[in-house]
């Protein structure tokens, strides 16, 4: 028996300290993240420290959680990717002798839970892949010397209401942050501590490093092959499903992880339904399909809207509405430049959409243009779908934001109903220059002319035949 357990320690330490082979070549690099914590920790004030959490995992059903996706502002920070991690910014040098200004605490490696639930990078990992010199486990986190009080202020953001404690497990992310409101003496949540963290990532964020911009053209580039594949496969008895399905099959060909947000695949009526989710109609039928869905590449999302007619021809009412969402489109891009407000942008688009509705007889009132443009027009992009930014402020070289106007007139609005059912989004990603903007989406074709030779062309997905079920 002791040589059965003895083999089978032997083989657990063998599957623990494995390295995964054939990973992508192109992620963040560790020097990357640290230049990410030097930069947070120029804006920190004096005598201050930054507390920053993993995000928790969550159900999917009874015992079987979502796939993982790690807290932004920890993945920029560091790279670390998995659960209960703790990170530690210090303003100045702390200890005496051999000084630091940054500690990271992660999950503990642990042979017999990788085997179920995949490798862990541990604390030699932390130190030799992500660059800390000092680095715990998350176990550690209690006993570690800190005296959070001397500190003028203390910055975090929890930021994951609803977590819950895993019992079996003391350095999970709910005890992890017991242990830190007890060891700082805090019992309700500090608004102004979250204020702080917020501003400086904003600040950070908001404003995209080569590193990232690389990441962000290769993310929004493969979408809008995507696009291209939907539009070109789409026909009146395919369904949102596999128009969907086809989006995912090409993101997942080029590497992305998945999707940055639940995509939303709407044909007519549900085309007018800003988030929809469900892409369970069955046959598209002579309707426009809108198509909100992007891909995550490496943690960077994006995030490309296009509107086609499932029959490969816009009708007269369709085209109308699609001219007008590209017309506002094409002015906002012209104040696309430093210096403009980011609130300018959305000003612009319901200037010409109210116009151009007017025009059409679809509403007298230019207020009335919130009936059928309810959302606006522009957020940032790259970590999150919806980024962090500063949003009161004004256009600076190096943000990534959408442009994104549309037009949704679902059954029974108060206008002719030749315009019922009709819903239309334009999204592209725009990146500004020194002097201009890049439009990183315009590979995916967006005027209507121009989505009607793209849905005249032949996909690959049209020739693939499945047996019947």
């Amino acid at each position: 028996m002791k040589q059965f357990l003895l083999l089978f320690t032997l083989l657990l330490s063998a599957i623990h300290i494995q390295a995964q082979e054939n990973l992508p070549t192109d992620y963040l690099s560790k020097e990357f993240h640290k230049g990410r914590r030097e930069a947070f920790r120029n804006l920190m004030p004096a005598n201050s420290v930054a507390v920053v959490f993993s995000y928790p995992e969550r159900v999917f059903s009874k015992d079987v959680n979502y796939n993982y996706h790690q807290n932004p502002d920890m993945y920029y920070l560091t790279g670390y990717k998995e659960p209960d991690g703790v990170l530690l910014i210090f303003k100045e040098n702390q200890g005496t002798g051999e000084t630091y200004n940054e500690v990271l605490f992660v999950r503990e490696k642990n042979a017999a839970r990788e085997m179920w639930t995949g490798r862990r990078l541990g604390v030699e990992g932390a130190k030799s892949k992500l660059g800390f010199s000092k680095a715990y486990n998350g176990s550690d986190f209690n006993a570690f010397a800190i005296d959070f009080k001397k500190f003028d202020e203390i910055i975090f953001d929890e930021s994951s209401p609803g977590i819950q404690d895993n019992t079996y497990d003391p350095a999970d992310l709910f005890n992890l942050i017991q242990i830190f409101k007890t060891k700082a003496g805090i019992v309700s949540e500090d608004k102004a501590s979250a204020k702080t963290f917020t501003k400086i990532t904003n600040s950070l964020r908001e404003i995209k490093t080569p590193e990232e911009m690389e990441l962000m053209r290769k993310t929004v580039k493969l979408s809008c092959v995507a696009h291209n594949e939907v539009m070109k496969a789409v026909g009146p008895d395919m369904s949102e499903n596999e128009a969907d399905g086809i989006h995912a099959y090409i993101h997942k060909k080029y590497g992305a992880e998945g999707e940055g947000y639940p995509p939303i695949v709407g044909v007519g009526a549900n085309g007018c339904i800003l988030h929809y989710g469900e892409n369970n109609s069955t046959k598209m039928d002579n309707q426009l399909l809108l198509m909100d869905v992007g891909s995550e590449y490496h943690g960077y999302s994006a995030d490309v809207t296009r509107t086609v007619p499932a029959n490969g021809k816009f009708s007269e009412e369709q085209k109308a509405i699609y001219q007008l969402v590209y017309d506002a489109q094409e002015e906002v891009f012209k104040i696309c430049k430093e210096g403009t407000p980011f609130q300018d942008l959305n000003k612009k688009s319901k200037e010409v959409i109210a116009a151009g509705l007017i025009k059409l007889g679809i509403i007298t009132d230019p207020k009335d243009v919130r009936l059928y443009y309810p959302h606006g027009c522009s957020h940032f992009l790259g970590l999150d779908v919806h980024d962090k930014g500063n949003y009161g402020g004004n256009l600076k070289e190096n943000m990534v934001f959408t442009v994104e106007p549309g037009i949704y007139i679902p059954a029974n609005s108060k206008c002719d109903k030749k315009w019922w059912n009709i819903g239309v989004r334009i999204e592209d990603d725009i990146a500004i220059t020194k002097d201009s903007y890049e439009n990183l989406s315009a590979e995916s074709p967006r005027k209507w002319e121009d989505v009607e030779k793209m849905a005249a062309q032949k996909s690959t997905f049209n020739d693939m035949k499945f047996p019947k079920i």
